[in-house]
């Protein structure tokens, strides 16, 4: 199979394209990057983009299953304007043309929260960017909302790391009704990804993060 990845220097990214190199399923993996990443493999095609002109990038690219882990903070966005960029505009062009290219399946790392009636911008933007994938009516999308992602990121965000400290100590609390709000590894999310690219169910599904977990534990 092909497989097309946006966001691969990302948290999730990262795990996520090395699962892909490492398995044998897939024959190629296209890397959506604005710089060239040079990885030295047989089976990646890098397309730079600025994703400004997706479409004439894509022109002679097809996948089967696309990844989309996209995502920027306010702070590096640096604007809203450019926050919607990143977070919506891109994903759903991304969207638009693998599903006129007849791609299968698209999976989305979306965030915990996500809602059009937030209150809060970010979780606004990603429950935005849903409803809108959502209308184009893909034959599989898997959306996937994380709560705290845990590992380490190439880029510092302070917020983050701050927050993440934080949940060392908070993350045992969270139980009941609150178990989605616990912390999860970037690298589960990545593979849970890939399990439902290969093996997940026609139509949407939406895995909240304590889902993303329970799904795991039932294919061991």
């Amino acid at each position: 199979m092909k497989a097309i990845i946006a966001g691969a220097t990302g948290l999730v990214g990262t795990y996520l394209l090395e699962m892909l190199l490492a398995d044998d399923n897939y024959g190629e993996v296209c890397v959506l990057t604005r710089r060239e990443l040079n990885l030295g493999n047989q089976k990646v095609r890098e397309v730079v983009t600025g994703f400004e002109n997706l479409k004439d990038s894509l022109k002679e690219i097809e996948a089967d299953h696309v990844f989309c882990c996209l995502g920027t903070t306010m702070k590096k966005a640096g604007t809203k304007k450019n926050f919607i960029k990143v977070d919506l505009e891109y994903p759903l062009k991304l969207a638009e043309i693998m599903l006129e290219k007849k791609a299968g399946k698209y999976l989305l790392v979306s965030a915990l929260g996500a809602s059009t009636k937030s209150i809060f911008f970010y979780n606004r933007v990603k429950g935005e960017v849903e409803k809108a994938i959502r209308s184009l009516a893909y034959p599989s999308l898997y959306i996937f909302r994380p709560s705290l992602l845990l590992g380490e990121r190439k880029e510092k965000r302070t917020g983050e790391d701050i927050a993440k400290k934080t949940y060392k100590y908070l993350d045992r609390l969270f139980i009941g009704p609150f178990k989605r709000y616990k912390g999860i590894h970037a690298k589960t999310v990545a593979y849970a990804m890939i399990n439902m690219a290969k093996s997940g169910p026609e139509g949407t599904v939406i895995l909240e993060s304590d889902q993303v977990k329970s799904h795991l534990e039932k294919i061991h």
